[in-house]
């Protein structure tokens, strides 16, 4: 690792697709960032905003495109754009230069001529190219440009898909090819891979071959799109959008251009078979059906009798037809099994159609990936690594394998025709029975030339629950479990549906505070669940709703209550580490928190609006205990309250940690965030303990809350009155709205006055109760349990 190296300034050579999201995810982690692109045919000479039309509409597209590159658009400022021809000196400035042009190599030498002109020496210069030789890009240049030059390949889009391939070439130096491998995973949040400069390098080279391994066996067997992606979502843990969808969302074109490149570059591999186009591509590529970018491609959306419809095609005849709902019988038996291990061992036995796809597909795909060590890589973490981060699946090839059983498995493969590469006999003859385990705490893989298992590279200072659960749990319920993760820290994770928040979790979270406090420093609250907590379990608030049980539903709102006090009055520091989603309940959590140590994905809100309540743990009180605080800072009132109305009015969620810093869930100044989810673990742990060894003090209950009574009551209810007047909300938004104002006014006080938490927790839970006895309020809940959808009656 080059210790010295520090980046502050990026130059990126190319504003397309690529290039200009690549240049916002390197503003989202704080650098300044220099964006060029080619100058426009006739341009004129003396007109710059002409001449930088090209790169600055790119730029312009990229931040207007959802999902977002950017986790804050304030943070686009600090990308300057400019163009080839006249800005090219100003990389001399920069630290690291990234080539993101054409994919045509003699262009890519072209620029490369010009970059050794301006850059100077010891800078990194690296390229984005997803399947040009990274050897062949440097012919001509200097020592110095060639010791700093690699590969870098960031999957599309770069601020989502954690995928970083790291490409070196005999000459590269092993300090940059360090600093490029901790870089890109500490700071710009990927999970990079080290590659072999070889055709599609990894997480391609194995994808596509997956891909067409599928598209081939859908061609024999005439299986239907819309069963291929009932069968490769998430019912194996992979991505919703499965196979087809996938391919829409890419594009058929980039999937056949890596499929022909590898035809035609990889020519001694075993399955080059599988890389040729199936002829229903190829009529699709000639009817110009790429996906999403020409409108359709596998499934076509359109508007039928002013409803929107969704037509997959027929393989056989190149027609559409309305898509499908399918069912498999091994599928159904699999819906109670949470654990995709076990998962996997049903559905790869069954007997129906669907286990014949996956023993199939899948066990070519353990076969092909097995040969392709040592051609693309050395080490078989990489090839699941890459798989993991640049496909969206759960588990890579030998984790799945791994998960069936190896030797089971390979004799499976072999009845087959799928017979693994040698090297996996080796290991069974050894004795290693898979290809992972863990020891102390941390994921050993197997190394095939020494024959032992090692730890993986990088991972040293990670602290992952799913290595430490087996051995460090000291306790668990059916909705969470308390794992010591050293030091004196202990970490509470929720594993229900969701992680959502019931009557386990609130034992769990009062179960930890108290053996922290009994034995312990502090208390970490994470997970690595896909989600931090979709919040409350709303099924158990519907039931006793509708049973009309309200005695009984203020008591578990009371305690949900009590539980958040007891999280922020504790006698000991309470971290919270949230990601992905953190709503309803999950934001209430991290709101009491001493201290958030937050993902930057973080989708963070209090969206009880959208179930016609408002936030009952806690949330309303809060935010009317941060806007008292706002006031004494001598803010201007009534826009303080109106903003923190709004936020929770209008449901709002963040797109990132940072925006949650705007919303007000987030503490400016005092919350952090970590790009590198691998490390909120052990980034919480630290925080906690900083606060312990400081002298944690117990806070003291608030009774000092500012509150505006009537002035801020008649804010809420003009607002309200006026936005359904302009048919913006409805009538029962009005109501849940005028609740929420009573609420954060502190009731209809005649003047501004001073209050406690505990008196407006308890106006909080009056007017949760009292929402939860509307009907309105309950065909709403009905409707996010019944089909997932928001309904505003």
């Amino acid at each position: 690792m080059d210790a010295k190296r520090i980046i502050k300034k990026v130059a990126v050579l190319g504003s397309g697709v690529m290039g200009s999201r690549i240049a916002c995810h390197f503003a989202n982690i704080g650098l300044q960032v220099l964006l060029l692109d080619i100058v426009p045919k006739d341009a004129p000479a003396d007109d710059k905003k002409a001449r930088n039309k090209i790169v600055d509409d790119a730029l312009a597209f990229a931040l207007k495109s959802n999902p977002s590159p950017i986790y804050l658009k304030s943070f686009a400022k600090r990308i300057t754009t400019g163009n080839f021809d006249d800005d090219m000196p100003k990389i001399a400035d920069c630290d690291w230069v990234i080539e993101v042009v054409v994919e045509r190599l003699d262009i890519k030498q072209k620029v490369f001529e010009t970059v050794e002109k301006y850059r100077k020496p010891g800078a990194l210069i690296t390229s984005n190219t997803s399947g040009i030789p990274i050897h062949l890009m440097t012919e001509g240049r200097s020592e110095d440009f060639k010791k700093h030059f690699c590969g870098t390949h960031f999957f599309n889009p770069p601020r989502y898909l954690k995928l970083l391939e790291i490409i070196p070439t005999k000459d590269t130096l092993n300090s940059v090819v360090d600093f490029l491998m901790l870089y890109g995973e500490k700071y710009l949040g990927k999970t990079t891979v080290l590659a072999k400069d070889t055709p599609a390098f990894i997480g391609n080279r194995i994808g596509v071959f997956s891909i067409m391994s599928v598209l081939h066996y859908v061609d024999k067997t005439g299986m239907t799109i819309e069963e291929v992606d009932k069968l490769t979502g998430p019912v194996i843990g992979h991505p919703k959008s499965a196979t087809f969808r996938t391919n829409d969302v890419v594009g058929l074109d980039t999937m056949v251009h890596v499929a022909n490149g590898l035809a035609e570059n990889a020519p001694n591999d075993e399955a080059k078979e599988l890389f040729q186009i199936p002829e229903f591509v190829t009529g699709m590529v000639k009817n110009n059906w790429l996906g999403s970018k020409t409108g359709q491609g596998f499934y076509k959306k359109e508007k039928v009798n002013g409803v929107n419809q969704f037509f997959a095609l027929d393989l056989k005849t190149l027609e559409y037809k309305p898509s499908q709902k399918v069912k498999f019988a091994s599928l159904e038996t699999t819906k109670t099994v949470d654990n995709l291990k076990d998962r996997l061992k049903i559905l790869f036995a069954a007997k129906d159609k669907a286990g014949d796809f996956y023993r199939s597909t899948f066990y070519q795909l353990f076969a092909y990936s097995s040969n392709r060590i040592p051609e693309i890589s050395d080490e078989l973490y990489k090839i699941d690594a890459a798989m993991n981060a640049g496909f969206g699946w759960e588990m890579g090839p030998f984790e799945k394998w791994d998960a069936l059983g190896v030797a089971d498995t390979v004799k499976a493969m072999e009845a087959s025709g799928n017979k693994p590469a040698e090297w996996v006999y080796d290991m069974l003859a050894a004795g290693a029975q898979s290809f992972y385990k863990v020891e102390n705490g941390k994921r050993l893989y197997y190394d095939i030339p020494s024959k032992n298992y090692k730890i993986i590279p990088g991972t040293e200072q990670f602290i992952l629950l799913d290595n430490i659960r087996p051995t460090h749990t000291i306790w668990k319920n059916s909705g969470t479990t308390i794992t010591d993760i050293g030091d004196g820290i202990i970490n509470l994770e929720f594993h229900t549906k969701m992680n959502t928040i019931g009557g386990e979790v609130i034992e769990g979270i009062n179960k930890a505070i108290t053996l922290a406090e009994a034995n312990y420093k502090g208390l970490v609250i994470s997970n690595e669940g896909a989600n931090f907590s979709a919040g409350a379990n709303v099924g158990m608030i519907f039931m006793l709703a509708v049973d009309q049980e309200f005695d009984e539903l203020n008591m578990v709102i009371k305690a949900f209550q009590n539980t958040m006090m007891r999280v922020r009055y504790s006698s000991i520091p309470v971290v919270v580490a949230p990601h992905q989603m953190a709503l309803g309940g999950g934001c209430e959590i991290c709101l009491h928190a001493d201290k958030v140590v937050a993902h930057a994905e973080l989708y963070m809100g209090l969206v009880e609006f959208g179930v016609g309540l408002i936030p009952g743990g806690g949330g309303t009180k809060e935010f009317a205990l941060r806007l008292s605080d706002e006031l004494q800072d001598g803010d201007i009132e009534t826009n303080n309250f109106r903003d923190r109305f709004l936020t929770i009015g209008q449901a709002k969620v963040s797109t990132s940690a940072y925006e949650a810093f705007e919303y007000g869930y987030l503490k400016k100044g005092h919350d952090v965030v970590v790009v590198s989810q691998n490390r909120l673990l052990a980034e919480a742990k630290q925080h906690c303990l900083q606060l312990a060894d400081e002298g944690y003090v117990q806070p003291v209950p608030r009774k000092d809350i500012k509150v505006l009574g009537k002035q801020a009551l008649g804010l809420g209810y003009v607002g309200a009155n006026t936005m359904y007047s302009g048919n913006y909300i409805s009538e029962h938004d009005v109501k849940i709205s005028q609740k929420l104002a009573y609420v954060m006014a502190g009731g209809d006080l005649s003047q501004p006055n001073l209050v406690s938490e505990d008196y407006l927790l308890g106006l909080e839970r009056e007017a949760f109760v009292s929402l939860c006895t509307e009907r309105k309020t309950l065909e709403r809940i009905q409707s996010i349990l019944t089909g997932g959808k928001v309904l505003r009656n």
